[in-house]
């Protein structure tokens, strides 16, 4: 007798969302291509400005949810999940998975004596004078100051297997490609641009997550907001305050741990944003 589907999953039914929200975002890109020429420009445009704010909310949810908290209990499904969400994105989600658990141990910190921070996403890297940096260099340059090549080579070292895995996530995500290419490579030139469009919007959103957060005192951590929509779009992100003090803790109970803290918030002084983390420019500073 087969067992039921939720003894697959993890954590909770729930996860059953992004599980399919990544299943239909794979389906969104491969469209996107197939469609493209049968397409008015009318609608590449907005579809092509979709697909970029797409990378940044599956990054920001889908994916980052899977880090914190595998949805499945089978290991070779987590792997094909992985494979899924690197062939959409379009970067290893194994090697992402680290980076991100650095940002963690980090928490956007300080730079020390020597200029290095533990978290190598950390708003203040760049910065001067203990300053974060300044909005749009931060936003549009940080892609390009990622170096996998160190982050992998540790990799290999301490954890051979996910390294293999990264291998594997990588090239599947180039061949994936340059088979869509192959089948329209105007409609992948296009999207080029909008791809880093959204790589920029992830980096958008994770400023306005720790600009004005505390370094120095864990429950301020990060910066949250708790704009209904937003948090149901993105599957509780809004709640990074509460995320980066607890970072195991599963999405689903988010909200119910900021009614617990609140208070302790309060009196930390944790900062709350009135929009979603990626319309923070529209405020005055």
């Amino acid at each position: 007798m087969a067992r039921p589907v939720y003894r697959w999953l993890a954590h909770s039914l729930w996860d059953l969302i992004p599980i399919a929200m990544g299943l239909a975002h794979f389906a969104f890109v491969v469209w996107l291509v197939a469609a493209f020429h049968s397409l008015s420009w009318w609608a590449i445009v907005p579809l092509a400005l979709l697909y970029a704010v797409s990378l940044s909310w599956s990054i920001n949810s889908i994916s980052h949810n899977q880090i914190h908290n595998a949805y499945f209990t089978v290991p070779w499904m987590n792997r094909a999940f992985d494979l899924l969400l690197s062939v959409t994105i379009g970067f290893s989600q194994t090697l992402y998975r680290d980076i991100h658990n650095r940002h963690h141990r980090g928490n956007s910190d300080l730079p020390d004596a020597q200029g290095e921070t533990i978290d190598p996403l950390s708003i203040y890297k760049h910065g001067r004078n203990g300053q974060p940096e300044a909005l749009w260099s931060y936003v549009f340059l940080s892609m390009f100051r990622d170096d996998p090549k160190a982050f992998y080579e540790e990799m290999q070292r301490k954890r051979p297997a996910d390294a293999r895995w990264v291998k594997v996530e990588i090239y599947l995500t180039i061949a994936f490609y340059i088979g869509l290419a192959f089948y329209d490579w105007q409609a992948v030139l296009l999207l080029l641009p909008f791809w880093y469009l959204g790589q920029s919007l992830s980096s958008l959103n994770g400023y306005y997550e720790h600009l004005g957060g505390n370094p120095e005192l864990p429950i301020a951590w990060g910066v949250s907001s708790y704009s209904v929509l937003y948090n149901l779009i993105w599957m509780n992100n809004g709640y990074h305050a509460e995320h980066h003090y607890r970072p195991k803790m599963h999405w689903t109970r988010v909200k119910a741990f900021h009614r617990q803290i609140h208070e302790q918030q309060r009196e930390a002084g944790v900062k709350v944003m009135p929009v979603s983390h990626g319309l923070g420019f529209l405020l005055r500073r």
